[in-house]
């Protein structure tokens, strides 16, 4: 029995449901292809000062791209048009999407609001979300009979003693 990671099975899904769609559309493989909705992959890291999102949207301008917060939900959305020339073209495979994306994405509470930047390099929109002060991580002194200290990550700084 094969058991998939979250990663594998978010992938197998978007692969299914694009083969839906490319397969059972009602207007055809073609016309679906320049008409459908899709979702750019995205990547997600964490670090004790940074949540960062990259998300791949490669032939996408930069002016066609929106980011934008509200109510802590973070959306993206965006458009990958065509070029009139090349729907002319008599093509023989299309397997770009293209289309409209909306991505949203909720923010926990950790993320400094007034703290967010957006860069768009070589096809990767790169939005780097900082944590608030409060939430970042730090040491934690713990003294345990005035003989060994241990020291370990938590909210905030603390220093305690047995044996009082």
């Amino acid at each position: 029995m094969t058991i998939l990671t979250h990663r594998e099975f978010s992938t197998l899904q978007d692969r299914v449901n694009r083969t839906f769609r490319e397969s059972y559309s009602p207007e055809g493989p073609g016309d679906a292809l320049t008409t459908a909705n899709f979702a750019p992959p995205v990547d997600v890291y964490e670090d004790e000062h940074n949540i960062t999102l990259k998300i791949e949207v490669p032939g996408i301008d930069e002016k066609d791209i929106d980011v934008s917060i509200e109510n802590n939900t973070l959306t993206v959305r965006g458009e990958r048009t065509l070029e009139k020339e090349e729907k002319e073209e008599n093509f023989q495979r299309v397997e770009r999407q293209y289309g409209s994306f909306t991505r949203s994405f909720t923010l926990p509470n950790s993320v400094d609001l007034e703290q967010v930047s957006a860069d768009y390099n070589k096809g990767v929109l790169k939005i780097r979300l900082a944590k608030k002060v409060e939430a970042k991580p730090k040491q934690i002194r713990v003294t345990v009979d005035g003989e060994k200290t241990l020291e370990a990550k938590g909210a905030s700084k603390l220093a305690v003693a047995s044996g009082q």
